[in-house]
């Protein structure tokens, strides 16, 4: 099989040698989603910037579920000295982003069970759904059973392949203390939390609060920057180059290394431009009216701090990609240094 020579546009750090005790630095390949690449690219690139761990976040990243494909895939993983995770979608069989063609989330389950022991990952990410759950005919407690339902279904296929379920607080999904009643609700002992940075800006929720909440669950992560400031019509979020935004993520990164020792510090890059969230509206809190004041008026004095960001200008497709890996080997860069302080 031929594969591309990966050439960026600055040396690559060293992020294994340098990185802080107990950091592991890893690559979500939701950060360079647009290239095209086959999985041994991917894993070629991660491997130029010294990745220890490359989170597989979704099936479409791995390419196939088929046995003698991933053991090819878990092959060149190894001969680079990398470790994989792999992931999937939604496993709530009530959220709008659950997928029953695939089906059952029981069954969709036991598909990545059965990969993962094959390549080697110690987890299975998962997430509910996202932030269009928490509005409609179900209310997020019972998009939460539902979950806990499927996970306690699969406890024993967990438990035998000596893994854990890693459930996202996802693209605005669920507030740190509602993914820790579901953890606690399926089972702690096969199930942990992904958590990501930049997803608690969408669910109106501080970053460092997530941390505190979630740590104690984690077992792997899913890191970028974000920049919250007010506007008019409440508060704007938009997702950053890691190092760029105004939520503390050095803070939140140092932090992590301490509070999750061992767990995958896994660079998820996502730049975006604002998105605007009418908090003053009365009729934007039928989505979190069980959000408590003292967690809110956190996420609102980031918000009072922040200074707006102005969104990239459109560029060419073939601009996007090479903006895309731009952005994510900055932060990168940014990472590295940081660790190594």
């Amino acid at each position: 099989m031929l594969r591309r020579t990966f050439l960026t546009s600055a040396a690559s750090p060293a992020l294994a040698a340098r990185a802080a005790p107990g950091a592991r630095l890893g690559v979500d390949l939701f950060s360079v989603r647009s290239q095209g690449w086959s999985p041994f690219e991917a894993l070629d690139y991660c491997a130029r910037w010294k990745a220890q761990v490359v989170h597989f976040s979704e099936i479409r990243f791995i390419g196939s579920l088929e046995e003698e494909h991933l053991r090819k895939v878990h092959e060149h993983a190894r001969r680079l000295g990398i470790e994989i995770e792999i992931g999937m979608r939604s496993i709530c069989p009530s959220s709008k982003a659950f997928d029953a063609a695939q089906g059952t989330a029981e069954q969709q389950l036991e598909r990545m069970i059965r990969a993962a022991v094959t390549v080697g990952s110690p987890i299975v990410r998962a997430f509910l759904g996202t932030s269009a759950d928490r509005t409609g005919p179900i209310p997020m407690e019972r998009h939460i059973e539902n979950t806990v339902k499927v996970l306690r279904a699969v406890r024993s296929r967990v438990a035998g392949a000596g893994l854990k379920i890693a459930i996202e607080n996802h693209s605005g999904d669920l507030q740190a203390r509602e993914l820790k009643t579901l953890i606690e609700g399926a089972g702690k002992d096969f199930v942990g939390a992904c958590i990501d940075s930049g997803n608690p800006l969408w669910a109106l929720e501080d970053p460092h609060l997530t941390l505190e909440t979630l740590a104690p669950y984690c077992v792997t992560s899913h890191v970028r920057d974000s920049a919250v400031w007010r506007v008019k019509e409440g508060v704007a979020v938009a997702w950053v180059r890691t190092g760029e935004g105004n939520v503390g993520i050095a803070d939140w990164i140092r932090r992590f290394t301490e509070l999750c020792p061992g767990r995958a510090l896994s660079m998820e890059v996502i730049v975006t431009g604002p998105r605007t969230f009418a908090v003053f509206e009365p009729k934007f809190w039928e989505a979190y009216r069980n959000t408590p004041a003292w967690e809110f008026s956190r996420f609102l004095a980031l918000a009072e701090r922040g200074s707006p960001k102005a969104p990239d200008p459109p560029v060419a497709k073939e601009q996007a990609r090479r903006k895309e890996r731009d952005d994510f080997e900055a932060s990168v860069q940014y990472t590295a240094r940081l660790l190594g302080a």
